[in-house]
């Protein structure tokens, strides 16, 4: 019996953005990212890449005012696309813990798709979040991209840099780690009989 296939593809229409956006849990890692606000395309690349999730972005926004809208509503259609991938979690593995460096960045995410959205993020050093990385993308923007996703994917996170002073390598180390994390936690494990809670659901 062949599964389910493990995609989603969504749009978001606001006065702020005009997003589509496609994933395959199952991928390679292959993307094609084109936001507006290059260095989170860099960012949702790696995401892809490192997750072994396929994953399409095309994205409109009012850049020109701020790539905040941008940032944060591509985070809610990529969780709400996760969430509507993932079914009804039978087999998967549910938990994933990653620890990834980048040079002197060092960053932990441990994921546990467990149907209750909440996030632990710390560690970034004082004033990251006003340190602006690729002319356009603050680094406040790590933590607001990573509270969308999870709140819409329903996802358990604790992100937390351990090490970092470039706040580009600390970026995309969080990233990084997310994706590790969270690409062991949607893989299928063929042990697993139904879904893997004591309750029945997640």
């Amino acid at each position: 019996m062949t599964a389910a296939p493990r995609t989603a593809s969504l749009t978001r229409s606001t006065s702020e953005s005009q997003i589509t956006l496609s994933v395959d849990l199952d991928g390679t890692g292959s993307s094609q990212i084109e936001t507006g606000v290059p260095f989170f395309d860099h960012m949702l690349t790696a995401f892809a890449r490192h997750s072994l999730t396929d994953l399409t972005v095309t994205a409109v926004g009012d850049v020109h005012i701020d790539v905040h809208h941008t940032v944060e509503d591509t985070g809610i259609l990529l969780g709400q696309a996760i969430l509507e991938a993932l079914g009804d979690k039978v087999g998967i593995s549910r938990y994933g813990d990653a620890l990834v460096p980048l040079d002197e960045a060092l960053a932990q995410a441990v994921v546990d798709i467990s149907g209750r959205p909440y996030l632990v993020h710390s560690g970034e050093p004082a004033g990251y979040e006003f340190h602006l990385i690729g002319g356009h993308f603050t680094g406040s923007m790590v933590r607001h991209f990573f509270e969308a996703l999870t709140l819409n994917a329903r996802l358990t996170v604790h992100l937390k840099l351990l090490e970092g002073r470039d706040p580009h390598h600390i970026a995309e180390a969080e990233f990084k780690a997310f994706a590790r994390a969270f690409r062991e936690a949607k893989a299928l494990d063929p042990r697993v009989s139904g879904v893997p809670s004591t309750k029945g659901a997640l």
